[in-house]
């Protein structure tokens, strides 16, 4: 493990806690960010895809301001920030895939950002990255947190992942409509997007405690 610099030292802060920090305010820029979308986009309705915020997709892309401006750049901040924290967190744990897939999870929300609906292949292919990613690092917590909080992560997870992979499967297996269909495109995208920014807050803030219980115990 690495040896706090002398800047950790004279804040009192380590990689660890920082990367909470971090994490809890990635997941509340994430979630207030979108809200705020919706309410400057006229006649918003979140039977919509959560990327419209940004544009829709073509021929005839739609973007409406501010909506447009506050969406994306609530995707580029809250994919940075958990960049960074996710980097703090590789050089402190032990169980290096996590922090991995949570980089790639956040590159995937900085690209959303990066190229809005309008921006086809790739909007579809970083939306597609978050997603998928998402899940996975969510699951992956689980391994690396204590009980209960771990059956919470593999909970928030579970739902976010097998929403996504139930999409794929009955629009190209089964070929039918989607059991959720009555929420909407955009409904059934919540129930993918919503668990990980839920999770973003929920394990920001474990970070934060398990680095404040680590302080207390090497000062006793």
């Amino acid at each position: 493990m690495s040896q706090p610099t002398s800047l950790h030292s004279r804040l009192g802060l380590s990689e660890r806690s920082i990367a909470g920090f971090g994490l809890t305010v990635s997941g509340f820029l994430g979630f207030m960010g979108i809200i705020t979308a919706e309410v400057l986009y006229p006649n918003y309705s979140t039977r919509q895809d959560i990327s419209d915020l940004g544009s829709t997709r073509p021929p005839d892309p739609v973007i409406h301001e501010p909506s447009a401006t506050v969406f994306n750049s609530t995707m580029l901040l809250t994919g940075a920030i958990v960049v960074i924290s996710a980097y703090l967190l590789y050089r402190v744990m032990d169980r290096r895939g996590f922090p991995i897939t949570l980089a790639v999870f956040g590159l995937g929300a900085f690209g959303v950002g990066v190229f809005p609906g309008n921006v086809t292949p790739w909007h579809g292919l970083f939306a597609l990255l978050t997603f998928l990613t998402g899940g996975i690092t969510v699951l992956l917590s689980a391994r690396v947190v204590s009980r209960p909080f771990s059956l919470l992560c593999g909970l928030f997870g579970a739902v976010s992942f097998l929403t996504l992979v139930s999409v794929f499967f009955f629009g190209l297996v089964v070929g039918g409509p989607h059991p959720l269909e009555f929420l909407g495109g955009g409904g059934i995208e919540r129930w993918v997007v919503y668990p990980l920014i839920l999770w973003l807050l929920a394990f920001g803030g474990y970070l934060l405690a398990k680095a404040e219980e680590t302080t207390r115990d090497t000062t006793a």
